[in-house]
């Protein structure tokens, strides 16, 4: 195996024998071989779509296929093997719309359009050694396979949000359309300018996803509104801690455990939850514990309930954990009990049969919910702050969180923004600083939590309305972005600020390890990006 797509592989290059993030080389291999079916499956849309033909069904398959690849998604290769074989049927049923066939794909060691893995496992794994990413750096060269990666991990993301999307019943078929066609263009051969303008539009994609799942679940739970949550437990009977992003799985979870003396927390990105209306009216949603990374498996061990895993599993949790810990949509652990149609009869069991918290925690709470919506509400205050030189300069620190060192930047940084500056965050890299107390400027608190990574959307809105406010372009406000990345979504997120032609970013803990140095330096020559460096000497550049 080889694989680079997340900011923990080891030493910062590749993992070649097993992933750091517990994958083990029958997923990746497993994995490789769905992604380059996908990409035959592009290929075939492509010439479909140009004869008037299409496959709604491809269209949602792809981004199910794509999501499960996702760093800490599925590891678990009795699920992802009948999605290669389902992948398969899908792309010959595409050809035989087309019956002239498709564009060749010769710069792969292997064509996606044509290629049939063999009906057992071990000839599957073998096959598709042959165009793993390590093999493809062979044919295709560092630099560009580097690029291609680039674009799939962004597509990966993209696809994570609008799954996220079609669960909750909003798609669109331009939407799905597109994503097709990245991958059919991944199947070709392309340097190194048309890659990078590839993944702008992969950038430009993710936005249009981004805005159809906000307008998703603004939709179905209302706009966010700011909200305090408690973060410290309540005394309980019994307890359940949900973790991931798939907000229609936490509605059906409080929807069945309603009246049941079962307290609900969320943990990680479902933080946010408690700002929509929607899901924040079931009283027993009770706070929130823990955070994405820091602590995780101490957390585990003093939760004394059940636990529920959605989309994105976090960390391996170990063997003995597992008669309490579930998994839900794409989510999966060998071992680790699946539920695929919401019905969480068999982890309310588990909740019921263990004993919930005995008393209450001192009582501690952070305030969410200041999307688009609850910020531009109060816009006029904030510009006129800014006039007035109450708001010196914003800072916009979020991202993802890690097990990785070096994250401590985040948390030094925030404590050292000056206190006549704003920081807006997002994603699960707050919880390096959520919980601090930063105060408030003339009633406007100094730290607006704008949601779950998804929430970029939220943010960019918020940036673009100042900029139209104060007749200027979003490079021109007194705005900084210093970001945390960990896996594909973050990606995507990057391709889209890049997309916007947002400069003068900053970007941590280290640089995606895909991307060679000269590609790195036309990144910096052309967006100004750059890696972080140290809390000090960053503040000094922004602030002067």
């Amino acid at each position: 195996m080889f694989c680079y797509q997340c900011e923990q592989t080891a030493q910062g290059k590749g993992c070649e024998r097993a992933g750091v993030c517990g994958k083990d080389h029958v997923t990746a291999t497993m994995q490789d071989a769905l992604i380059h079916l996908l990409k035959g499956i592009g290929l075939h849309a492509i010439a479909a779509g140009e004869k008037g033909l299409g496959d709604a069904e491809a269209g949602i398959f792809v981004l199910e296929a794509l999501f499960t690849t996702i760093t800490n998604v599925d590891f678990d290769p009795d699920r992802i093997e009948p999605m290669v074989r389902r992948a398969v049927v899908i792309r010959d049923r595409l050809a035989g719309l087309n019956r002239t066939g498709s564009r060749a794909a010769s710069h792969l060691p292997v064509d996606p359009a044509t290629w049939n893995p063999p009906a057992d496992r071990d000839g599957l794994l073998v096959e598709a050694e042959r165009f793993s990413i390590a093999r493809r750096k062979e044919v295709c060269g560092e630099r560009e396979t580097g690029l291609e990666e680039l674009v799939t991990q962004g597509l990966k993301g993209a696809a994570a949000y609008a799954d996220h999307a079609h669960v909750l019943g909003f798609e669109s078929p331009g939407i799905l359309a597109d994503f097709l066609s990245v991958l059919g263009f991944l199947a070709t051969g392309h340097d190194t300018e048309e890659l990078l303008e590839k993944a702008l539009a992969v950038g430009e994609l993710n936005f249009r996803v981004m805005e159809l799942l906000d307008r998703a679940n603004t939709t179905a739970y209302g706009h966010p509104v700011p909200t305090k949550v408690r973060v410290t437990p309540r005394k309980a009977s019994h307890a359940i801690l949900v973790s991931g992003h798939d907000l229609k799985d936490l509605e059906a979870l409080l929807e069945q455990t309603s009246g049941r003396g079962i307290d609900v927390y969320t943990h990680g990105e479902m933080l946010p939850a408690h700002g929509y209306p929607g899901l924040r009216k079931h009283p027993h949603l009770a706070g929130n514990y823990g955070s994405a990374w820091q602590n995780q498996q101490k957390e585990f061990d003093e939760f004394p309930g059940a636990i529920l895993m959605t989309t994105n599993c976090i960390q391996k949790p170990r063997p003995g954990y597992f008669g309490r810990i579930f998994t839900s949509g794409l989510a999966a652990w060998p071992g680790v009990r699946h539920i695929s149609d919401r019905n969480f009869a068999p982890l309310i069991e588990a909740a019921l049969a263990q004993h919930g918290f005995a008393e209450d925690a001192p009582e501690q709470s952070i305030t969410v919910g200041f999307a688009r919506n609850a910020v531009l509400s109060v816009a006029p205050a904030v510009i006129d702050a800014v006039k007035a030189g109450a708001i010196r300069h914003f800072f916009l620190i979020g991202g993802c969180d890690g097990a990785k060192s070096g994250r401590d930047y985040y948390t030094e940084l925030a404590e050292k923004v000056p206190d006549d500056c704003v920081i807006l965050t997002l994603a699960c890299g707050k919880y390096r600083f959520n919980k601090l107390d930063f105060g408030h400027i003339g009633g406007i608190p100094r730290l607006l939590d704008v949601g779950q990574c998804n929430d970029a959307y939220s943010a960019i809105r918020i940036a673009l309305a100042l900029a139209e406010a104060f007749g200027v372009d979003v490079n021109s406000l007194p705005l900084s972005l210093v970001l945390s990345w960990y896996e594909q979504k973050a990606s995507a997120i990057l391709l889209t600020l890049l997309h916007l032609g947002i400069r003068r970013m900053r970007l941590g803990p280290t640089l995606p390890a895909c991307l060679t140095p000269d590609v790195i330096a036309v990144l910096r020559e052309k967006f100004e990006i750059m890696p972080i460096t140290t809390p000090d000497e960053d503040l000094k550049a922004i602030l002067g």
